[in-house]
């Protein structure tokens, strides 16, 4: 058997399962949309965390569960009477194609760069948007929200030139923070303040929502460390001064730092 048609095979089984459990299994068959959309988005950040880990075979599992989530809405909406699952397919293999015109047609492309315009100057053609920023979720993560939003304004032009002067920006941007003395006013700056880092990020190439998440990561590593040796001196928190934790802080980050 070829391993096409063994492709194939697995895919019906695993569509028939589906189907199998939205009929026989007590808690499958109450599901809504809205019900799973909360695991849905739970399965894609666990996903995301297996491809920050290189853990291959838990991105394995972790796209398995994704994929039973797709089927599971799509068997949904084909009880509603709203698409099937062979109309999910259809319409993404047409969209494809017709996106790839540089592939599928006689388009020519020099760069990556000229694929993503030609690709967003299509979606706004085929959809009817009226905007280039139309077609970002407004549930997006808000880092990673920003940084689409400039992405798309980026393809028509409104972009710096160079990361010195979106720096220059940033800096501009702080100053008016510690300028601002209203609450609500330092809150808009400071959210302006963001957007400029995250424009900054763009033009270095480091993608702001991975950065923070990984500085997070490191700050809960060395505080735990730093929970330890709390915990081994046998003293109450309220007993330490700052300047004696910051001491401890900086012991750990100097481990840390030997280690590697």
């Amino acid at each position: 058997m070829s391993n096409t048609n063994t492709l194939s095979t697995a895919f019906l089984d695993f569509v028939t399962l589906v189907s199998r459990l939205r009929k026989d299994c007590p808690w499958d068959k109450v599901q809504t949309h809205q019900t799973l959309r909360a695991p849905l988005l739970e399965e894609t950040h666990e996903a995301i965390e297996a491809i920050d880990n290189e853990d291959y075979p838990e991105l394995k599992n972790e796209l398995g569960d994704i994929f039973l989530h797709i089927l599971f809405h799509a068997d949904l909406a084909n009880e509603e009477g709203h698409f099937t699952l062979q109309e999910v397919i259809e319409g993404e293999c047409a969209k494809l194609i017709y996106r790839h015109p540089h592939v599928f047609g006689t388009t020519e492309v020099q760069d990556a760069d000229d694929v993503a315009k030609n690709w967003e100057q299509l979606k706004r053609k085929e959809s009817g948007r009226t905007s280039v920023l139309d077609g970002v979720p407004a549930a997006l993560p808000a880092l990673q929200r920003a940084g689409r939003i400039q992405e798309k304004a980026a393809k028509v032009g409104f972009d710096w030139k160079e990361p010195e002067s979106v720096l220059k920006k940033v800096r501009e941007e702080l100053d008016e923070f510690l300028a601002e003395t209203d609450g609500k006013r330092r809150e808009e700056e400071f959210g302006d303040l963001l957007f400029s880092l995250v424009n900054f990020s763009r033009h270095i190439k480091i993608e702001p929502e991975t950065a923070l998440r990984n500085a997070t990561t490191k700050f809960e590593r060395r505080f735990r460390q730093v929970e330890k040796s709390v915990e081994a001196d046998k003293k109450d928190w309220q007993k330490y001064t700052l300047e004696e934790l910051d001491a401890i802080w900086n012991e750990v980050k100097r481990k840390e730092a030997d280690s590697l």
